[in-house]
């Protein structure tokens, strides 16, 4: 951990407690995983701006968005783990990517410090469609096998993972149509092109509002606060649960009494009625898990995704190992 230049007889004579009072004694560096002005990118700013006041020292915030996230987390877990050098990423860059592309690193190489916000994801079909009801949809593709289409943001992600265990349970031939993001996949299916569309539900919020879309089921654990008469995959009897979660980490063997000061900042900051409505516009439900809880929650998910992704294989993407 970078300190103040000390002799090494006194340092090592320094009781742990004394280097948490003295942590952080500079600005605190935190690398994004996300373009600038993306709803990761966006939240963050608004947490750390009141963060810092809890901190006293400035947070220095550059991105990194390639590779869909992974080359931020890949730079990150190279980092010192001195608490100066933190990531923020959605879950599916630490929990999913591992487990379907060739990345330089595990779910494990990072010390999570805390979550604060998660996305909720499912599946949405045009109110004019033939089906209202996810049953009904299933109803609908069991009768016209073969000819039904639902749009995601890409192959081989959860949202295609989704639909596939749907598939597979119910004995339906459907056709997924990946396009590159969530914004073309919500344009196919506004556009009449695909008959549902399986993505993050940030984006369709308007359109539900306006009578143009409806969602059909979410994945989570829990109903969306925004939409509570929208039921979730595990009620309809489906054991497949996906929350992407937004949450800050550093890499491997930050000290505990530094994660604890970390965490109480962030989290504190999250009282801020500025934070919370900077999250309330972004349609992004805050929701705060420790450290401790977030590290659960990422082993949880990995090995919950990883069995499904045993049922139901996907394609395998270039260069997966």
């Amino acid at each position: 951990m970078a300190m103040v230049p000390l002799c090494g007889l006194v340092l090592s004579s320094m009781p742990a407690s004394a280097y948490a009072q003295e942590f952080p004694t500079k600005p605190i560096n935190v690398l994004v995983a996300y373009s600038p002005g993306a709803s990761v990118d966006i939240s963050f700013r608004a947490l750390a701006s009141k963060a810092e006041k809890f901190l006293g020292q400035p947070i220095i915030i550059t991105n990194n968005g390639t590779g869909g996230s992974t080359v931020g987390v890949s730079i990150a877990a190279k980092e010192k783990p001195d608490g100066y050098h933190l990531l923020v990423a959605m879950g599916m860059g630490i929990v999913w990517f591992p487990q379907v592309r060739a990345v330089p690193y595990k779910y494990d190489d990072f010390t999570p410090i805390m979550h604060y916000g998660a996305f909720h994801a499912g599946v949405a079909a045009r109110t004019d469609a033939p089906f209202k009801t996810l049953k009904e949809f299933v109803e609908y593709a069991k009768k016209n096998a073969g000819k039904v289409n639902y749009s995601t943001g890409g192959a081989g992600s959860p949202h295609h993972l989704a639909m596939e265990y749907i598939a597979k349970k119910e004995g339906i031939d459907w056709t997924v149509i990946p396009y590159a993001g969530g914004a073309p996949a919500l344009t196919a299916l506004l556009g009449g092109h695909v008959h549902a569309c399986s993505a993050n539900t940030g984006s369709w919020i308007p359109h539900v509002n306006a009578g143009t879309l409806r969602i059909l089921a979410t994945y989570g654990k829990t109903r969306m606060k925004t939409f509570t008469n929208v039921p979730t995959l595990t009620e309809l009897g489906y054991n497949f649960v996906y929350d992407d979660t937004f949450l800050i980490a550093g890499p491997k063997g930050i000290p505990v009494s530094i994660v604890k000061r970390l965490d109480d900042a962030f989290r504190r900051a999250m009282e801020d009625p500025e934070f919370i409505q900077a999250m309330a516009k972004i349609d992004i439900e805050a929701s705060y898990r420790n450290s401790e809880d977030t590290r659960k929650y990422i082993e949880d998910s990995y090995l919950r995704f990883g069995k499904v992704l045993q049922e139901v294989p996907l394609p395998k993407e270039e260069g997966k190992k």
